[in-house]
C-alpha cells in the first residue's frame, strides 16, 4: 500500500511539473490556435500574409516559452533564461516543433545553473558577482544549446515521432476511444492537466502542423462527460449535491473548470463508469466524423472548444456531436446509477475532502481557513489568490473573494496568479491547503491563508470578517487609551448577567431570535433589531468556524442600537447553522465602535478550539468569562 501511494505521489509530481510548463503559457497557445483558425488557407478569414505568423509561433515562440517556464520552475528568472538558451539549440537542431525537448531542457537547465550557484556560493570576490552570474549563465546556456543541437534534438525528434506514430496507430486501428479508460479516472486523480498539457498537447500540435487539426485536443478537454454527471445530479441527486449541481454545471461547461465535478463522482464512485463510457462515445464520434481542433482548448469549456475549431462546417458539427454524444451517454448512465441508489444523500463536503486527499492535500480541522501564526495585516492593500496555473480555481476564488471584499467596504485589491508568479507586493496570499508550502516559498514575507474548498463562501466570509475585525480594532486602539482589563470588565459591553448557559434550540432562526431578544431585554437594542439579525445571517452566514456564530444586525438596523453590548449563549448540544454545528453564540450590538475591542478579544479566545470547548463546558458565567480573560493574558 505504501509503495502504491509513493508511486501515485511521484506520478502527481511529474504530472504537475509537465503541466506547470504549459499552463502559464496557455495564452500563447490560444493565440497560436486563433491565428491558425483564422488565417491559414482553410481558416475562417484566409490571409496569406498573416498566415506567416503560424510557423514562427509553433517553431520558436511556444518551445522557447516552455523552456523558459521549465527553467524558471527550478531556479526563477535565472533558470528560465538558461532554459530558453538551451531550448534554442534543440529548436535549430530539428525540423519539428520541440515541445517535448523544451520540457526536458528547461528544467534540466534550471537544475544545473542552480547547482552551479550553490557550488560557488561564498567563493566569489566582492564586486565580481554580476560578472560571474552573467558569464556562468551564458557559458552553461551555450554548452547546453550545442549539446541540444548536436545530440538532444535528434533524440527528441525520434521520441516525438514515436508518440505521434503511436497515436496514429490507435486512430488507424480504431482504438483511440480506449484512451478514455485512462484519461477519465486520471482526471479524478487530478492528473487532468498532466495528461492534457503534458502529453496530448505537444503531440497534438505536431499533428496540427501536419494535418491542420488534431483530435487529441478534445480527449481530455471535452466537457461532455462531466456535464452529464452534473446534470444527472440536477434531476436525480439528493441533498446539497442536488442543490449545488446546477451552479457547478454552469461553471464546468462555460467556465471550463473540470475539477468542480470531481467531488460529485467521488460521492458515488460508480459514476466513473459514466464518465468513461461518455468519453469513449465522444472520442468514437470525433474520430468517425473526422473532427478536431487547431489548438488546445484551455480551460476545457464549450466556448474554448468552439474558438479553436477550424473553419469547416463538417468539423464544426463533428466537434459539437462529440460533446453532445459524450454528454448524453454520461447523463443516461449517471441517471441510471443515481436512480438505483437508495442510500442517504451524499456528503459533498466529505467528497471534496476526498478529492483534496487525492491531490495530496490535507484538510484543516475547521474545514474553513487555516491561518499563519500572528495577525492579519491591518492595512493590507493586496490579496493574491494563487493556484498551480493561475487561471482556474484561483481566478474563481479571487472573483468570489473580490465581491465580498467590495461588499464589506474594504479598499483591498484582489487578484489571482500562478504559484510561481505570486507578485512580490502581495500582502495576503490565499491558496488551497496543499499548495500553501509552495506559496510560502515563493512569497515568504506575505501572510498566508489556506482554504480547503475554493468555492466555499464561508471561507471567504471568515477571511473578510477577520480583516474587518483586525482593521476596526486597530482603528479603535488608535482612538482610545483604555487598558485591556478595563475593556474586559466594562459593564456596558460584557458582564456575567449577559452570559446564558445550557440552552437548546431546534434551528438557527430560533437561536438568533432568542439571542436578539436577550439584547432587547438587556436594553442594548430596539426589538426591530432582531429582524436585522435574521436578515444579516440570510445575506451572509454568521457562522465563524470553531463551533461559534456571531449574529448581528445589518447596516440598515444600526439606528436600532441603543448601547453597545454582547450576549453569550451556551448551547452544549449544538444547533445547526447551515450544516455547521454551533455551540457558542455571541449576539452583538455595536454603537460608535465601542464594542470592537471586546469583539477582538472574543475572536482571539475563540480562535483556539480548546478554549471554545472549555467555554461550552463552563458551569457558570464567571467561569466562562475567566476563560476569555485567561486566553488574553496568555496572548499578551
Amino acid at each position: 500500500m505504501k509503495e502504491r501511494t509513493n508511486v501515485k505521489v511521484a506520478i502527481q509530481k511529474f504530472g504537475n511539473a509537465l503541466s506547470s510548463m504549459i499552463l502559464p503559457n496557455i495564452g500563447a497557445f490560444l493565440a497560436f490556435g486563433i491565428v491558425t483558425a483564422l488565417f491559414i488557407p482553410t481558416g475562417w478569414l484566409p490571409n496569406k500574409q498573416l498566415a506567416e505568423l503560424v510557423s514562427p509561433f509553433i517553431t520558436y515562440l511556444l518551445p522557447l516559452l516552455i523552456g523558459y517556464s521549465g527553467g524558471k520552475l527550478l531556479y526563477g528568472h535565472r533558470g528560465g533564461v538558461v532554459g530558453a538558451i538551451a531550448t534554442a539549440g534543440i529548436i535549430v537542431g530539428t525540423d519539428i516543433p520541440m515541445f517535448l525537448g523544451a520540457m526536458i531542457m528547461g528544467p534540466l537547465s534550471g537544475y544545473l545553473i542552480k547547482k552551479f550557484d550553490q557550488l560557488i556560493a561564498g567563493k566569489i570576490k566582492t564586486g565580481f558577482e554580476m560578472l560571474v552570474d552573467n558569464f556562468s549563465a551564458g557559458i552553461l546556456g551555450a554548452i547546453l544549446a550545442i549539446i541540444g543541437f548536436l545530440a538532444f534534438g535528434p533524440v527528441v525528434d525520434v521520441l516525438s515521432g514515436g508518440l505521434s506514430a503511436g497515436v496514429e496507430w490507435l486512430v488507424g486501428m480504431g482504438l483511440l476511444p480506449l484512451a478514455s479508460l485512462f484519461i477519465e479516472p486520471g482526471k479524478i486523480l487530478f492528473l487532468n492537466n498532466a495528461i492534457n498539457h503534458g502529453v496530448l498537447t505537444p503531440v497534438g500540435l505536431e499533428q496540427v502542423r501536419q494535418t491542420g487539426r488534431s483530435v487529441l485536443f478534445l480527449l481530455e478537454a471535452n466537457p461532455g462527460p462531466g456535464m452529464g454527471v452534473l446534470m444527472a445530479y440536477c434531476f436525480f441527486g439528493k441533498g446539497n449535491a442536488k442543490k449545488s449541481a446546477p451552479g457547478a454545471a454552469v461553471i464546468h461547461f462555460l467556465g471550463g473548470i473540470h475539477e468542480i465535478y470531481f467531488p460529485y463522482v467521488l460521492m458515488k464512485p460508480q459514476l466513473i463508469i459514466a464518465t468513461i463510457l461518455g468519453g469513449m462515445s465522444g472520442v468514437f464520434t470525433l474520430v468517425t466524423l473526422h473532427g478536431g481542433l487547431v489548438g488546445p482548448a484551455s480551460p476545457g469549456s464549450i466556448i474554448a472548444v468552439l474558438m479553436v475549431t477550424p473553419k469547416s462546417l463538417p468539423v464544426f458539427l463533428a466537434n459539437i456531436a462529440d460533446v453532445l454524444v459524450a454528454f448524453t451517454v454520461s447523463f443516461l448512465v449517471s441517471s441510471f446509477i443515481l436512480r438505483l441508489d437508495k442510500s442517504e444523500a451524499g456528503d459533498l463536503d466529505e467528497a471534496t475532502r476526498k478529492m483534496e486527499a487525492l491531490k495530496g492535500k490535507k484538510s484543516s480541522v475547521s474545514n474553513v481557513l487555516t491561518y499563519n501564526a500572528g495577525q492579519i495585516p491591518t492595512d493590507a492593500k493586496k490579496i493574491v489568490f494563487a493556484c498551480d496555473a493561475g487561471m482556474g480555481s484561483s481566478a474563481m476564488g479571487a472573483s468570489l473573494l473580490r465581491k465580498k471584499i467590495k461588499a464589506a467596504g474594504l479598499d483591498i485589491y484582489v487578484t489571482h496568479s500562478a504559484i510561481s508568479s505570486i507578485p512580490k507586493d502581495a500582502e495576503i496570499v490565499v491558496t488551497q491547503a496543499g499548495l500553501t508550502p509552495r506559496a510560502k516559498d515563493q512569497a515568504p514575507d506575505a501572510y498566508h491563508v489556506s482554504v480547503d474548498n475554493f468555492l466555499d463562501n464561508q471561507a471567504y466570509d471568515d477571511l473578510v470578517n477577520h480583516l474587518l475585525s483586525q482593521r476596526e480594532a486597530h482603528e479603535l486602539n488608535n482612538e482610545t487609551a483604555e487598558s485591556d482589563e478595563n475593556v474586559l470588565n466594562d459593564k456596558l459591553v460584557l458582564n456575567p448577567e449577559n452570559v446564558i448557559l445550557n440552552r437548546h434550540f431546534s434551528n438557527k432562526e430560533e437561536a438568533i431570535r432568542f439571542t436578539g431578544q436577550a439584547l432587547v431585554d438587556a436594553g442594548y437594542v430596539n426589538p426591530s433589531y432582531i429582524d436585522g439579525m435574521i436578515a444579516r445571517d440570510a445575506d451572509m452566514s454568521t457562522y465563524m468556524g470553531n463551533e461559534i456564530a456571531i449574529p448581528h444586525g445589518t447596516e440598515a438596523t444600526k439606528a436600532e442600537v441603543l448601547h453597545s453590548g454582547v450576549i453569550i449563549v451556551q448551547v452544549p448540544e449544538g444547533v445547526s447553522f447551515d450544516g455547521n454545528t454551533v455551540r457558542l453564540i455571541f449576539g452583538i450590538a455595536g454603537k460608535n465602535n465601542s464594542h470592537l475591542n471586546i469583539l477582538s478579544k472574543i475572536a482571539v479566545a475563540c480562535s483556539d478550539i480548546i478554549n471554545v470547548r472549555k467555554m461550552v463546558k463552563a458551569g457558570s458565567a464567571d467561569e466562562l468569562l475567566k476563560i476569555i480573560n485567561d486566553s488574553m493574558k496568555e496572548k499578551v
